[in-house]
């Protein structure tokens, strides 16, 4: 399976349609149909449905698409992370976020660093604490800032001040309505 050819399904996938896919990589249909099907051919799946004038994708095809963004993610940050090995002043910083107000303090560390080093580019990368994570095991990310504690046999870790606070919406004649506070039990 080559990188080229998963660029290519993924503009089709994008794209819907051969045709255009075919286009905007500055290849012919022809050749890349015949690539698509050598790549069906040797994943033994189909990962195409094929209209008169659109396509969609398989459940296979749906598979390997999270799959070749993944792949791709992986190899575009290697390729980037040679590209700078010579020159620190810059380079770009992959961050997995969990969902959290607490958010702010990347973003002032962010800010400052930038101040001094401008070169740098951040891709943040937002889900919960497990999405989050399984991105860092899989080398897509550099760092996460999580909400829940950390593995303290895998990682080194930075604690941030603060806690998130939850809220409760609830009717005025609710009986919770009359507590001024209340507990999460985990």
């Amino acid at each position: 399976m080559e990188i080229r050819v998963l660029r290519y399904f993924l503009e089709i996938a994008r794209e819907s349609n051969m045709s255009r896919a075919a286009k905007a990589l500055h290849v012919s249909q022809p050749t890349l149909s015949k690539q698509m099907k050598e790549l069906e051919s040797e994943l033994g799946k189909k990962l195409f449905r094929r209209g008169s004038t659109s396509v969609s994708l398989t459940d296979e095809g749906m598979l390997l698409r999270k799959r070749a963004e993944d792949i791709l993610a992986m190899v575009d940050k290697t390729t980037d992370e040679f590209r700078e090995l010579d020159n620190i002043t810059g380079g770009e910083v992959h961050i997995g976020c969990a969902e959290s107000h607490q958010i702010k303090y990347l973003a002032r560390v962010i800010k400052d660093f930038r101040e001094n080093y401008p070169r740098f580019r951040y891709h943040l990368t937002s889900g919960n604490t497990e999405q989050v994570v399984e991105r860092l095991e899989r080398g897509l990310i550099d760092f996460a800032f999580i909400v829940e504690p950390p593995n303290l046999e895998k990682y080194n870790y930075i604690e941030i001040p603060g806690a998130d606070i939850w809220g409760l919406a609830i009717r005025k004649d609710h009986p919770l309505a009359e507590k001024k506070r209340l507990f999460l039990k985990i």
